[in-house]
């Protein structure tokens, strides 16, 4: 719960990097209490009411679409963090937008360990390896 309140509270940070935890916990918990919103929209009747081709009703309504809305901007700086923690640039994320293919690699690159040490996004949030240097054009550099 305190990494999904510590990307809560980095609204909008897309600099820097974050563990794999950091990013699985926001997204487990991101997931449940999304279940949690849709609950909540068909206990109140708050749900969308429209014509689809198995009834008049979806199963989100109001409490759903706010919450998605206040996670959108946190959960896509938290994945840029997260692509920064492997070293690759934020805008990577673009390549989930290739079918099949483009999800699978965000998937890998999301469950891959961190880059050792320091990168050109920051220090290693692990604190691994972190004595190194880096130059100018992103190469480590060992004490």
């Amino acid at each position: 719960m305190n990494y999904y309140l510590k990307v809560i509270r980095n609204y909008v940070t897309f600099t820097g990097r974050a563990r794999r935890s950091e990013y699985w916990y926001f997204v487990l918990f991101n997931i449940i209490f999304a279940i949690a919103a849709m609950l909540l929209d068909n206990l109140f009747g708050t749900t969308l009411k429209v014509d689809t081709a198995y009834g008049n009703a979806l199963p989100y309504g109001l409490i759903y679409i706010v919450y998605s809305l206040f996670v959108f901007i946190p959960g896509l700086a938290v994945l840029v963090r997260r692509l920064h923690d492997v070293g690759k640039s934020g805008w990577f994320f673009f390549i989930c937008f290739i079918p099949i293919v483009g999800a699978i690699w965000l998937l890998v690159l999301a469950c891959t360990d961190s880059n050792v040490g320091i990168n050109k996004y920051g220090p290693n949030p692990k604190g691994i390896g972190n004595h190194d240097e880096i130059d100018e054009i992103g190469s480590y550099l060992p004490k």
